[in-house]
């Protein structure tokens, strides 16, 4: 399958991250049927957002690492978890991640941001949301540099901007991410200098 890039793609800088829910009976499936559907799904998703940006999907590789590799100079992303998927496709690298806002235990805390970062945020306002927004924001921007998890306390919170925006330092560069909240999640995606809109499908 060949790829022609479509040049008024993206000519509006703006990124169409889409989310998908996952059908109830999903729950159901063996642990290994339900990761084939839930790593399907998210490319269906994936197709949708192409879709919106007017892109048109290649095959779709990724390295020995797992790491998304582009084609024709378009970047991808895919995060999926039990009740919803997510993908995004954009020009430039591109990370996107969705959790359930939930309960965790206090080693993970540690492991996610140093008390520096901690002290960024109102821990009691609501500590769990603020753990989501960091964990998520971090794992989008460790996507788009191609890092696995192994960096999550290298990646820095180095400031909150809004409700919806902070800010991760990470290899010299500063990184933009924005919050998407629905039905108990938080998704995270990089933004870079583009505008985002969000549709859950």
């Amino acid at each position: 399958m060949s790829f022609e890039p479509n040049p008024s793609a993206f000519r509006n800088q703006t990124l169409f991250p889409v989310i998908l829910p996952v059908p109830d009976e999903v729950l159901d499936f063996q642990p290994r049927e339900r990761v084939v559907f839930l790593s399907q799904h998210a490319r269906q998703a994936l197709n949708i957002a192409a879709e919106k940006s007017g892109v048109r999907l290649d095959e779709l590789v990724k390295d020995d690492n797992g790491v998304p590799q582009p084609f024709g100079g378009i970047h991808w992303s895919i995060s999926h978890k039990t009740r919803y998927v997510c993908g995004v496709v954009a020009p430039l690298p591109i990370g996107i991640d969705i959790e359930r806002v939930r309960h965790f235990s206090d080693g993970l805390f540690q492991k996610t941001a140093t008390g520096q970062e901690w002290a960024l945020a109102d821990m009691e306002a609501d500590s769990v949301l603020a753990f989501f927004r960091f964990w998520t924001a971090k794992e989008a921007v460790l996507k788009a540099t191609g890092i696995g998890i192994k960096d999550l306390l290298k990646c820095r919170v180095s400031q909150i901007l809004d409700d919806h925006h902070l800010q991760i330092h990470y290899d010299g560069q500063d990184w933009l991410v924005e919050h998407f909240f629905f039905n108990n999640h938080v998704a995270s995606i990089v933004k870079s200098s583009f505008q985002v809109e969000w549709s859950v499908n």
